[in-house]
């Protein structure tokens, strides 16, 4: 097992000049500009139709349809899929809604529905926004990975997901790192060391995990006064349900790219995706803009990518992207250092494109104060 630099010393010497594309200042001010029109739309949007799908599967339930209530079931866990780490992800980031208050009260809804510790989480995030494919200081997400299309894997995907895995939320993992946080330990070496030296802030993540665990036992003891169920598979398991459009659009974001290199372009991918699709992924489709610069809110960076293309690589489409990740996996399994390396376009500028002023290095709240 590889040994790591201690986070304390990766902060003070790992200084990375990211390359990000040329944009003007005023076009990047109003692309970072939250609406809460179109954030409503979002947020309110995918929480609505998880209701629309819970209910669905009720009603099918109560008649009986169980060919109609599995299709519900599986429609409702897909739906609820993107909640953890996607919903909860933009909210985080704190660029979704212009309401401080707003954007709280949403994260906590999905954060607690999904079992989705946002606070451990905004540590390992800011890491990995920091120092993007640098394992020094990026170990959220570590390659290679294998795009694994085994069919053991797949059929946990497209029914109950026990064991967890690569993009996927498993029900033993996710309920088992939440009571340990709850008892304030760990057994993912990650986060022990993003919290080392920060005790004072990993209480919140305590309290979170706590209220995660109330929550959803005040789920079961309702659905025992109610006699109904149901209620624990639609609130509480839906999460472990349908995750296999989440992994199939998630894990090309990073997947055979470039380490340790300065350059977004070569160690994030954006892919093209069908509108429902793109609405359930709340835009992180468009991932290498989110990564160069994060402090534009999801449902504007599609715009952005339409400013800067000329300086970017060509979006992927989904099948492109794990054509892409499965050659360089083969290639991997007999040059193991190989990877993938994303044609850019070459330009001839005049300024400076290393660009860490304020308003374009922005990650928006989602730094915790002791990294902020």
């Amino acid at each position: 097992m590889k040994e790591y630099k201690p986070l304390s010393e990766v902060r003070k010497k790992l200084r990375i000049k990211w390359y990000r594309c040329q944009i003007d200042k005023d076009v990047l001010r109003e692309l970072t500009r939250k609406n809460d029109v179109k954030a409503w739309f979002q947020a309110g949007g995918h929480l609505a139709l998880f209701v629309c799908t819970g209910i669905t599967t009720y009603i099918c339930f109560e008649n009986n349809l169980w060919i109609a209530f599995s299709l519900a079931l599986f429609a409702h866990g897909t739906v609820g899929s993107f909640f953890r780490g996607l919903a909860t992800h933009e909210l985080k980031h704190g660029t979704v809604f212009h309401s401080k208050i707003l954007n709280k009260v949403f994260l906590y809804v999905f954060g607690l529905l999904s079992w989705h510790n946002f606070h451990e989480y905004a540590f390992s995030h800011t890491y990995h926004h920091l120092y993007t494919l640098h394992p020094d200081g990026d170990r959220e997400v570590v390659l290679p990975k294998e795009p694994s299309l085994k069919w053991h894997y797949l059929l946990q995907l497209f029914t109950f997901n026990i064991f967890g895995g690569l993009e996927s939320n498993g029900l033993i993992p996710i309920v088992k790192d939440t009571f340990l946080t709850a008892l304030g330990k760990s057994n993912n070496e990650w986060i022990g060391a993003v919290y080392k030296n920060h005790d004072e802030e990993r209480v919140d993540a305590i309290r979170l995990a706590r209220m995660i665990i109330f929550f959803h036992f005040s789920i079961f003891i309702l659905s025992i006064i109610l006699e109904m169920w149901l209620l624990i598979i639609l609130l509480t398991l839906f999460n472990f349900t349908g995750n296999g459009l989440r992994y199939f659009v998630g894990l090309p974001m990073h997947c055979g790219l470039r380490r340790n290199v300065p350059d977004f372009r070569k160690c994030v991918r954006t892919i093209t995706l069908d509108p429902i699709s793109e609405f359930f992924y709340w835009r992180m489709n468009w991932h290498l803009e989110h990564h160069m610069f994060a402090g534009v809110p999801c449902y504007n960076l599609k715009k952005l990518h339409q400013v800067i293309s000329d300086d970017m690589p060509k979006p992927r489409t989904l099948y492109g992207a794990w054509k892409e990740m499965r050659d360089t996996w083969r290639k991997q399994q007999v040059e193991p250092g190989y990877e993938f390396e994303t044609p850019v376009p070459v330009k001839q500028r005049k300024n400076s494109v290393y660009s860490e002023d304020p308003l374009s290095s922005s990650i928006g709240n989602l730094a915790p104060k002791s990294l902020a």
